[in-house]
């Protein structure tokens, strides 16, 4: 087991969902800061667990080679069974990142979304959105760069192929000086796509998200002025907030009783995105961000001191 001299070993859960993945390397990166944690991910499909294991907390036979850890953090439902199997694995401490099918008590802590409205409790932290791994920016570029982020159907918002199209083209439109970067993701229809491609010209790069990398999103955004995104992915929302670029949201309608749309709702209320209609606002000039969304270092430092305490680095070194 870890001593109070060496750095902790943390065990990241993955079920390989890429928005899963993002939340953990973004805790992750921020715990290996503040602690100098070493993290070994584990994918949960490597280790079937049977249920009576998950409900009895028997761990399965795991890799010999993986130090015992300080902290086991899971996400995604695929990673269930396994992160309750581990729970007795010496002093390790569980942590869960969303609200979980099963009772709260049965791991040590969860990280979970606010407009989840999970009822608050000490071991739970509640975040505006979802973790991810943008770090926020310094400073913005002078540039009048601009992204455009397009995802597509989901069960929160009525995907409008047509409003969408007309958004973006009244954008470009309205700022001819500016040069636009346009991407759209695995949720995209292919007619959204064919149409997006067809606004390729000198000051408009359209790119396809098969051709973009790990590092895409935040090399992009670091390049960027603006930022405008369609509401329908929380974690796309929370990304371009994140950054500190001035964020607008492209309108959808949103459908009854969304949890995702109440967790948009919350970042425009606190004013850290902007509606179609304060479109001036996004695209002027902008002094310096006063408040900043970075959950992930937030969730981070919660992790430290709750769970990781005898770990934690000096103020100096956390602050880097």
């Amino acid at each position: 087991m870890s001593n109070h001299s060496q750095a902790p070993v943390v065990w990241l859960l993955t079920d390989n969902k890429p928005g899963h993945k993002n939340q953990l390397k973004g805790l992750g990166n921020r715990l290996r800061v503040l602690t100098g944690a070493a993290l070994y991910w584990i994918s949960a499909e490597e280790y079937p667990v049977p249920l009576w294991r998950a409900l009895l907390g028997v761990a399965p036979a795991m890799d010999t080679a993986l130090p015992k850890p300080a902290l086991i953090v899971a996400a995604g439902t695929g990673t269930h069974r396994l992160l309750l199997a581990l729970r007795r694995l010496g002093k390790a401490k569980t942590l869960i990142l969303m609200k979980p099918a099963f009772p709260l008590g049965w791991v040590d802590g969860a990280i979970i979304p606010a407009h989840d409205e999970v009822k608050p409790a000490n071991n739970i932290l509640h975040t505006e959105g979802v973790i991810n791994t943008i770090t926020p920016l310094a400073r913005l570029t002078s540039k009048p760069e601009a992204l455009i982020l397009v995802g597509g159907r989901s069960e929160h918002f009525d995907w409008d192929e047509d409003a969408i199209l007309n958004q973006i083209s009244d954008l470009i439109a309205r700022y001819p000086q500016w040069r636009w970067t346009i991407t759209d993701s695995r949720r995209t229809p292919e007619t959204t796509s064919e149409r997006l491609a067809e606004l390729q010209s000198p000051k408009i790069s359209v790119v396809h998200h098969t051709r973009t990398h790990d590092d895409w999103l935040s090399h992009q955004l670091a390049a960027s002025r603006a930022v405008w995104v369609t509401p329908d992915s929380i974690s796309m929302v929370c990304e371009a907030a994140t950054s500190g670029v001035p964020t607008g949201l492209l309108n959808l309608n949103a459908r009854a009783n969304s949890r995702v749309a109440n967790g948009v709702k919350r970042l425009t209320e606190r004013g850290l995105i902007a509606h179609w209609a304060d479109h001036a606002s996004v695209m002027a000039e902008q002094a310096e961000r006063h408040e900043r969304l970075w959950e992930a270092d937030r969730a981070a430092r919660w992790v430290a001191a709750n769970y990781l305490a005898a770990f934690q680095k000096s103020g100096k070194e956390a602050r880097q």
